[in-house]
């Protein structure tokens, strides 16, 4: 097992309450919630879900991960696969 680091995009709509998280190298790879705790956690489990199927089928990770998983951001996540 590998654990990743990914720098993510958060962003919250007071108006409607909507949190919205994405991370960028991850093409497709973002989710919305009613709380900060849940947004975060659903992209927790999209980006570990996109990393095992691209395993899975032999598809190399995009580019740049590996850099990442050195030096992790104030505004990151930790996926392990």
């Amino acid at each position: 097992m590998k654990t990743y680091f990914f720098e993510i995009e958060l962003e919250h709509d007071p108006e409607d309450g909507v949190w919205e998280a994405e991370i960028p190298i991850l093409p497709g790879c973002a989710v919305w919630a009613y709380s900060r705790e849940e947004v975060l956690e659903a992209l927790r489990e999209a980006a570990k879900a996109y990393l095992e199927v691209r395993l899975e089928f032999g598809h190399p990770l995009p580019p740049g991960i590996e850099q990442l998983a050195a030096s992790p951001k104030a505004d990151a996540v930790a996926i392990t696969v």
